[in-house]
């Protein structure tokens, strides 16, 4: 980053429908979109806890995330910094909208004296980041950001920020969602947010809504040279991160993109590069009309129409709201360890009406790793970005 201390990721842990586990996530990215509901089939969360009553202590988004991240602390390796230096960022859009509708129900079947003693702590927001930091005893900084679909990219931001300071050496981040609820799926239905096709298509001229989904992703960013100096794997480093607002609309983009060209021109400055220096852009790309269509002219407006190539990985994913962006973060630096970007799946037809920019469909394309940028955008008008470099 800009300045400061160097900020490397050693740990990568992934739970979604496009696959759990790097190598699977990979595979999924790179295959067919799954067909229907874009869950996270057959996920059993007791490895992942000491005993099933812990397990079933906690809302299903919780442990997506304690999932990813036993998955990503573990490749991390032996962290050798004493645990008050260790932390926890975290991000997620809503929290335990599962556990909160479940106790609803109880509550109007069987009365007030049977709503579970365990409903607050399992559906506040903050459980993800509490849960990941007593399971593996980090003392540190343990927050957890709730700013829409912007949520996982500022949680990387943020703990970027805490080890280039010095306030930690070692910080878990990343973020879990899931909303694909009998109310949280009607809210979004009923603001026709969500597709009604049933394919997620970025930028493709016949979009009409995002696709839904559920899951966990989580980095482990740790200080350069003790990283080095340990010999653990280092997947990349995070080179600058910026967040900003529209301040504009609840829901709505800022028109022409103008938030989000800010975000990332931020972002590129953070790391003390130029546009020019930018090859590879994962977009929010959502598959909404408005949204995409905003992106597309801040890309356009940042890079010009022949600037770095991009993808939007929702095509295959769909949208996990808080956690998308750091499985798009993870993405990115997968894309750099295989030396491919892989395709925007869904998209089949041009929109004439988008600002020009080189988006990737077809098949993936090669390319050499370098300054990358992963976007996210969320309601409210929270805009985030960073920049990944290759190790």
């Amino acid at each position: 980053m800009s300045a400061g201390r160097r900020v490397a990721v050693v740990g990568l842990g992934v739970v979604s429908c496009a696959g759990t586990g790097v190598d699977d996530f990979w595979q999924g990215l790179n295959s067919a979109p799954p067909e229907g509901e874009r869950r996270v089939n057959d996920f059993d969360p007791s490895p992942y806890y000491d005993n099933p009553k812990e397990a079933r202590r906690a809302d299903r988004s919780t442990q997506l995330g304690m999932a990813s991240a036993a998955q990503a602390i573990a490749d991390a390796g032996e962290l050798a910094t004493d645990p008050d230096r260790c932390g926890v960022i975290y991000g997620t859009g809503v929290g335990g909208l599962q556990t909160f509708e479940d106790q609803v129900l109880v509550l109007d079947r069987k009365g007030a004296r049977r709503v579970s003693p365990f409903m607050v702590p399992m559906m506040m927001p903050n459980a993800p980041g509490a849960a990941i930091s007593m399971r593996y005893g980090l003392a540190g900084p343990c927050e957890v950001l709730t700013t829409a679909c912007a949520a996982g990219t500022h949680s990387i931001g943020y703990a970027a920020r805490l080890i280039r300071l010095g306030v930690a050496d070692v910080i878990v981040a990343g973020g879990c969602e899931s909303v694909m609820t009998p109310v949280g799926t009607a809210g979004f239905v009923n603001m026709t947010a969500l597709s009604n096709s049933g394919i997620s298509m970025p930028f493709d001229k016949n979009r009409d809504g995002f696709m839904m989904t559920e899951g966990a992703a989580t980095l482990v960013l740790e200080e350069w040279d003790s990283a080095v100096a340990r010999g653990a794997t280092i997947w990349g480093e995070v080179l600058g991160t910026a967040s900003n607002a529209d301040a504009h609309h609840i829901t709505a983009p800022a028109p022409g993109g103008a938030g989000a060209l800010r975000c990332m021109q931020l972002a590129i400055d953070d790391a003390g590069l130029t546009p020019d220096d930018i090859v590879h852009v994962n977009a929010h790309g959502t598959s909404t009309p408005l949204n995409d269509a905003a992106e597309a002219e801040a890309l356009n407006k940042l890079f010009g129409p022949n600037g770095p190539l991009v993808t939007s990985t929702k095509g295959v994913t769909g949208h996990a709201l808080g956690a998308a962006g750091a499985l798009e973060a993870i993405a990115v630096l997968l894309a750099m360890h295989h030396r491919k970007i892989p395709a925007t799946a869904g998209w089949t037809t041009p929109d004439p009406e988008l600002a020009e920019f080189r988006l990737v469909t077809g098949q993936a394309a090669d390319w050499e790793p370098g300054p990358s940028i992963s976007n996210s955008f969320g309601f409210g008008g929270h805009n985030g970005c960073v920049v990944l470099g290759p190790a």
